[in-house]
């Protein structure tokens, strides 16, 4: 086997990153847009000099599988977000449940859990309420019309990404009235190589009723930015405000963490107010223009409740929610408890949730800026503990200060499998362990997975 050799191969499955997985001479062959069970003719384009894994592209389908769908996006196989739309909705799910199984299955201490079906998504397509796009020129020339897109897998090459079919409506629309108004402007798209230009990204951000709050990521002033905000809003009665947001530093981080004082209301609201609605009460939810918030509400309003329901709390019991973000759990659990105290590493997200505590009357809910360590390290104890962490998981003192609490309960919502089991591992050893783990499919056609695991203490 060698490189530009071309093959036929079976694939037996896919992998963490979608790709279809064969075996093929020895070799642990990856071919991006393979399906499981279907014969291809690939060619190899890579083989690792210290491991027989090796990476080929896929040339045409033999056998195509039952389950292969016509994707619904023109831009399939070239953005690298949606990698799994040629996938049937159902296999998606039998996959991610899949995954997950694999990942817990890995650590001994977890062989009896179960895992749950893959809860779906009420919106397969149009659920996604935040749209991140890179500005640039099409086809990387200087002379090429302005696009806002995403970058191509393992490239700085970027997609244009209109017609997107995951992003909620209007932002698809809105988007492409905001570059023909930009293009039309000659606003330049920002060059990282020359660093020269001034847009760097767009982010637009859906609620609830489909307003959308703009955010112009630049690494300067927009020539007359204030009119151009005022000629988009006018075309586009949806967008309830634009900001300025500016990062001048190098790399790839959309947002430049200032607190704040690197953003400018251009026009209209600074802010939007989003909702989420948990057995049928309304959640309102402040969010700036930097806030993490879950992409897909309708699935972060289930995931929400079935926390609710699994922890059963009490009127006299403590909640510490150890990365509260925006706050979304902490106030949807807000009501069942005595005292609940959300840490949050980000300033701006605790002045969000500040916020929205306050939007919905609730008052027994305060929000501490700080690490999760050392803010669970200055309190005795909580009867229930929620962990929301990012793709990381949780560091080991984070671990260590949950067990030290002894909480009846621990809930832990993950974006990533691997460090999930890892943790629940860790919380294993001390006497803590889950019967089940439910995943979610929170970002249809992608190959994330979002899951959920109550962990109670275990008594002998």
């Amino acid at each position: 086997m060698r490189v530009g050799e071309r093959i036929s191969l079976t694939c037996t499955d896919l992998d963490d990153d979608g790709a279809g997985v064969a075996e093929a001479e020895g070799h642990h062959l990856h071919v991006a847009g393979a399906l499981p069970g279907e014969r291809v003719a690939a060619v190899i384009e890579h083989l690792s000099r210290r491991s027989p894994v090796g990476w080929a592209r896929l040339l045409d389908v033999e056998t195509p599988s039952p389950a292969r769908r016509p994707p619904a996006c023109r831009a399939f196989g070239a953005c690298g977000g949606c990698l799994l739309q040629h996938l049937a909705g159902d296999a998606q799910l039998a996959w991610k449940r899949g995954r997950l199984a694999r990942a817990l299955a890995a650590h001994p201490a977890l062989a009896a859990l179960t895992v749950e079906p893959c809860v779906a998504s009420p919106r397969p397509l149009g659920y996604r309420n935040r749209s991140k796009l890179v500005a640039a020129r099409a086809s990387g020339r200087s002379d090429g019309k302005l696009i806002l897109g995403a970058y191509a897998p393992r490239t700085h090459d970027v997609v244009d990404l209109a017609g997107c079919r995951i992003a909620q409506p209007p932002l698809d629309e809105t988007a492409t009235a905001l570059r023909a108004i930009l293009e039309e402007a000659g606003v330049r798209p920002y060059d990282e190589q020359t660093l020269t230009g001034d847009l760097r990204h767009v982010v637009l951000r859906a609620n609830h009723a489909g307003e959308v709050l703009a955010v112009w990521i630049v690494a300067r002033p927009l020539p007359n930015e204030v009119a151009l905000a005022r000629r988009f809003r006018a075309a586009r009665p949806e967008v309830i405000g634009v900001v300025a947001h500016e990062n001048r530093t190098r790399g790839n981080a959309i947002f430049a963490d200032a607190g704040g004082a690197n953003e400018r209301i251009l026009d209209g609201a600074g802010q939007i107010e989003d909702r989420i609605v948990l057995d049928g009460r309304v959640l309102r939810l402040i969010l700036s223009p930097g806030a993490f918030f879950q992409a897909n509400r309708e699935v972060a309003a289930l995931a929400y409740a079935a926390i609710g329901r699994a922890l059963a709390l009490t009127p006299a019991e403590r909640v510490v929610d150890a990365y509260c973000g925006v706050g979304g759990i902490a106030l949807a659990l807000a009501p069942s408890a005595a005292e609940i105290i959300g840490v949050e590493s980000h300033p701006g997200a605790v002045a969000d949730a500040t916020a929205s505590a306050a939007l919905n009357g609730i008052t027994n809910v305060r929000f501490v800026a700080g690490d999760a360590a050392p803010a669970l390290a200055a309190l005795a104890g909580a009867e229930v503990v929620v962990l929301n962490p990012p793709r990381k998981g949780c560091a080991p003192e984070v671990l260590r200060e949950v067990v030290r609490l002894a909480p009846r309960a621990v809930a832990y919502l993950s974006c990533d499998p691997g460090t999930l089991a890892r943790d629940l591992a860790a919380l294993a050893a001390h006497g803590y362990r889950a019967d089940a783990v439910t995943p979610f499919d929170m970002l249809p056609h992608t190959t994330h997975v979002e899951a959920l695991a109550i962990v109670s203490r275990y008594v002998a």
